[in-house]
């Protein structure tokens, strides 16, 4: 007797019956150079700053050593290492990202949002670009439900750019409020609290619900500078410097807001640790004191591998964008067992959804068909164009937006996340697309994802092009996705570069002619915009702009499928029990029976 419920829907999937790719050296190639190249980014990126053997003299761990040393052993999975919205490029000072490691990562077993200060740049300054990162952790924190963990030791505003850090409605105080936020939402905060950390830094340390301290650590309203800095007059004389030099050695004997006066005296630190693994063995043990469901819980079967290894992906995914795969192949590498429930598979057949496991916990999957769809058994569609229409995957039609409708309903109703593999070259365009309501099926489809309040992860595979990319679960919904990665293949804009070149310039090309002008100077700039258009394009600027929140190695996909299944399952917001689920049975009824009821009786 089975241990899991319906056992006959979720333990009798059929397994994806594909042919494997055929090896592909040149592609492999390619796509190990891009990641690469993102390594040594990456790379460059985190060891900027201070060398870790002054930190270490310091007495201090680096960002990533403290998260290494807090997060279960190959559990953490990075989150925005290029963002760097602001393009800061201070190097002298390592001053090249927006100051802060992070990631998902489990702790004692129980997943979190992990961010750290990265002390070797500016001993963790708040710099531009850096509370719009945080936010985004907060978002996926708010949206899974988790644990936010921060390992704090942020020097305060960079203040020669306070303009780009301090104000504005995403700016420097918005993650304080996102904290309350998340108290409200009875989502824990825990801050790991390390070196000087004033003003900015004070708020941040204040601001979650638990506070465990090292001993050298404090916090406050205000700093040695700014305390030194305080008089009456608005510019600085020998005086004045004076002042400020006799302020800073006596505050430096005793900053404001140490563990003397947060721990003996408010007693706002929880703990305090002589020991900077302390602080984090602590913060483990708080993690230990929260609730969160065993996922035998939620499961629906036991755990398998993937029905490939991941590294097969490296021949199924084509770099070129205009060579085409089989998406199922895609799928096999990254769901339990290659098994799969699909939903109306001949209808809507550009678009592949269905139900899936991970890890034994029940996903929903919407993903692009690839290639020429009157080459897959689907002559004649979209069926709007009539005969001899030829249907390409990739493109949005009609029914794969009306299949996409339905099928995020019914995972809201049956509180399934979502997983989103997306690859598109957009929706269907021209008068004959409009009379096929594809503008209101596609917002459509956006208000249904909206009213779903699920967690939904998305990865773009490969292509994200224009409208297609925000409705098929892209980052663009602030309210369900929880976090989008990329690939080596990912490219991502509003149209191919050539296209945008003809949108933009073919008038311009008209009148050029009629007025007998040289088309050249035209056609240099349509070729500048198409040069623009690939290079904005590329998995390494998608990352820094922050379009994906990572590049991920095509094997370590499937890590981040799993923590974002775990994750989404350890306390959900709400839930639907596996007996009470009802799009198993309509994907069964429909395999079997199809529509017709008449058929139906005559089985019967």
């Amino acid at each position: 007797m089975s241990n899991y419920t319906m056992p006959r829907y979720f333990q009798n999937m059929k397994v994806l019956n594909v042919p494997a790719a055929k090896p592909n050296p040149e592609n492999v190639k390619e796509l190990k150079e891009v990641e690469q190249d993102i390594h040594t980014r990456a790379e460059k990126l985190l060891s900027a700053g201070t060398p870790d053997d002054k930190i270490h003299a310091k007495g201090q761990y680096t960002a990533l050593e403290r998260i290494n040393q807090l997060v279960d052993e190959g559990t953490f999975c990075p989150l925005n290492t290029l963002y760097n919205p602001e393009d800061n490029a201070e190097e002298k000072i390592g001053i090249v990202s927006t100051g802060i490691v992070k990631g998902l990562g489990r702790i004692n077993g129980k997943w979190a949002v992990i961010i750290a200060s990265d002390n070797k740049k500016m001993a963790g300054a708040w710099v531009p670009g850096q509370a719009d990162n945080l936010l985004r952790g907060s978002d996926t924190a708010k949206m899974l439900g988790i644990p936010l963990v921060y390992i704090l030791n942020c020097s305060g505003v960079k203040l020669d750019e306070q303009e780009k850090v301090y104000p504005n409605r995403r700016g420097g105080g918005t993650p304080f409020y996102r904290n309350s936020e998340l108290n409200q939402l009875g989502v824990p905060v825990i801050v790991g609290i390390y070196g000087t950390n004033p003003a900015g830094g004070g708020y941040h340390a204040i601001s979650p619900t638990v506070l465990i301290a090292h001993e050298k650590a404090n916090m406050a309203v205000g700093g040695a500078g700014i305390v030194g800095g305080m008089d009456s007059k608005p510019y600085v004389d020998l005086e004045g410097a004076q002042g400020m030099i006799d302020a800073t050695r006596k505050m430096k004997n005793d900053p404001p807001g140490s563990v003397s006066i947060h721990y003996n005296v408010t007693g706002f630190f929880r703990e305090v640790y002589a020991e900077e693994f302390g602080v984090l063995d602590s913060i483990k043990k708080y993690m230990d004191y929260m609730p969160a469901f065993n996922p035998e819980f939620f499961r629906v079967d036991t755990p398998k591998a993937p029905a490939i290894q991941g590294e097969e992906l490296y021949d199924i995914v084509p770099r070129n964008t205009r060579r085409t795969y089989d998406m199922y192949n895609v799928l096999k590498a990254l769901l339990d067992g290659g098994e799969f429930m699909e939903y109306k598979k001949d209808y809507g057949p550009e678009m592949i959804t269905g139900i899936a496991k991970v890890n034994g916990l029940p996903v929903g999957v919407v993903a692009n068909r690839q290639g020429v769809l009157a080459m897959q058994g689907y002559p004649n569609y979209p069926e709007y164009r009539g005969k001899g229409a030829m249907g390409m995957g990739g493109k949005l039609y009609r029914q794969g937006l009306i299949k996409m409708n339905e099928f995020v309903t019914l995972c809201g109703r049956d509180r399934l996340p979502i997983i989103w593999v997306q690859d598109t070259t957009g929706i269907d365009v021209d008068n004959e697309a409009e009379k096929a309501e594809l503008l209101g099926l596609g917002q459509s489809l956006i208000y249904s994802i909206q009213s779903t309040k699920l967690p939904m992860f998305e990865i773009t595979l490969r292509k994200g092009t224009a409208a297609a990319h925000y409705v098929l679960g892209g980052p663009q919904g602030n309210d369900n996705n929880v976090f989008s990665i990329g690939t080596a293949a990912t490219e991502i804009n509003v149209m191919y570069g050539k296209t945008a070149a003809g949108a933009m310039y073919s008038r311009r090309l008209v009148k050029d002619q009629d007025s007998g002008k040289d088309l050249q100077g035209t056609i240099d700039k349509m070729n500048q915009l198409i040069q623009h258009y690939i290079d904005t394009s590329t998995p390494a600027y998608c990352a820094k702009a922050g379009l994906v929140d990572e590049i991920v190695d095509m094997p370590k996909i499937r890590n981040y499928v799993v923590a974002f299944a775990d994750a989404a399952y350890q306390n959900p917001k709400s839930i639907c029990p596996v007996h009470q689920m009802i799009l198993p049975r309509i994907i069964k009824d429909y395999d079997e029976n199809g529509q017709n009821a008449k058929t139906a009786g005559a089985k019967a």
